[in-house]
């Protein structure tokens, strides 16, 4: 089996409510996604999506997803898409770096692969949970009673995980913010506090010192791993690493060193899922609990996400961010597993098991092909 073509799509997907990251310092209304489709002589298509944050959050964009693609497809095409492994070392000889770039190709060659066995591509990662994957929302950074308001808008959908943006320089204000959503809290909630890096290491241990005695975990509360080591000598509180988790050699850093309890894998930002199921294994190894994230996009994105979470045990898999509820186009009406009562399940559909209207898609961007 061959890869014989290669068609990029370009899709602007807006926010249903503009989003404030942590300490309201990056407004985002709307999402940059970029679909790649993978044909094969064996008649096999696979799918990938690949959805940044906007242009600000961490340094990877839209448009950089189609330059690099457009760098790599004559090495990919011929290549066996079954054979990951050859297709990950290719694109990163082709074009170092630019991990974000990789994972929309990656994902579709998971896709084609889990098609060719006839498997779920949880099933090809080690094997799929029969429990589905609790989904997490994204809660924007605001006053308290705002964020309540928006934690309560998910509970209406059944979700029990939610990831609420503090940070910035009121140390007082997130103190603030943080008593009062714990102070109404569920039982059986999950509730992440994410800093997404906006804390310096003063503010950081002001913050997770004052509110040390109710035990919640805090999200990349520094800049870099460096500055997150630090914090940690000084506060007791349990912490996750997303955004200075990029590579392999983060991930053997974060778990020796004891920097972090937590890692939260974004398949965007570390390349996919032949790199992500690397950094799962090292995890679980050393008894570090795992969140699973798209950086954003459509049902595509978090399927793939919830492809990888529902291969992880129950006691390591804390919740999988759910994306597709933040957005007001679905580009996949009628296919592929969704968030249902708060969870996110894989069936055993072979592959990626979703597959987009190309007329929602639009004409491509791109394409590339043998001959």
């Amino acid at each position: 089996m061959k890869i014989n073509r290669l068609s990029v799509f370009q899709k602007n997907l807006p926010l249903k409510d503009p989003y404030w990251l942590s300490g309201g310092r990056l407004k985002f209304e709307v999402l940059d996604a970029t679909f790649v489709k993978v044909e094969t002589d064996a008649g096999i298509t696979g799918w990938g999506e690949g959805t940044p944050w906007g242009n600000t959050y961490v340094p990877a964009h839209g448009p950089g997803i189609r330059a690099g693609i457009e760098t790599m497809a004559p090495a990919l095409l011929g290549l066996d898409p079954r054979q990951v492994e050859h297709v990950e070392r290719a694109m990163d000889l082709n074009l170092p770096g630019h991990l974000y770039a990789k994972q929309p190709i990656d994902m579709a060659c998971w896709d084609i692969m889990g098609q060719a066995f006839d498997l779920p591509i949880a099933d090809l990662l080690g094997g799929k949970r029969s429990t589905g994957t609790p989904a997490a929302s994204s809660v924007s950074s605001g006053e308290p009673d705002y964020m309540l308001d928006i934690i309560k808008s998910y509970r209406d959908r059944g979700y029990v995980a939610h990831s609420a943006k503090v940070g910035g320089s009121d140390t007082d204000k997130d103190i603030e913010r943080i008593r009062h959503l714990e102070a109404n809290r569920l039982a059986n909630e999950i509730l992440l506090y994410d800093v997404n890096r906006s804390w310096t290491r003063r503010e950081a241990s002001i913050v997770m010192n004052a509110v040390a005695d109710l035990g919640v975990t805090f999200e990349q509360p520094g800049e870099t791993l460096d500055d997150i080591a630090q914090i940690r000598s000084v506060t007791t509180s349990p912490i996750s690493v997303d955004e200075s988790l990029v590579t392999l050699q983060d991930a053997t850093r974060i778990a020796r060193d004891g920097i972090a309890d937590v890692f939260g894998i974004k398949l965007n930002r570390v390349g996919g899922l032949t790199k992500a199921r690397r950094m799962r294994d090292v995890a679980i190894a050393h008894g570090i609990q795992i969140f699973v994230m798209a950086t954003g996009g459509t049902a595509m994105a978090d399927i793939e996400a919830a492809h990888l979470a529902q291969s992880i045990p129950d006691a390591f898999i804390r919740a999988c961010w759910s994306c597709q509820d933040m957005l007001t186009v679905d580009i996949a009406p009628g296919s592929g597993q969704r968030c249902v009562n708060g969870l996110i399940t894989i069936d055993d559909t072979p592959g990626l098991g979703i597959v987009p209207d190309e007329a929602l898609l639009g004409e491509p961007v791109a394409v590339y092909q043998i001959g």
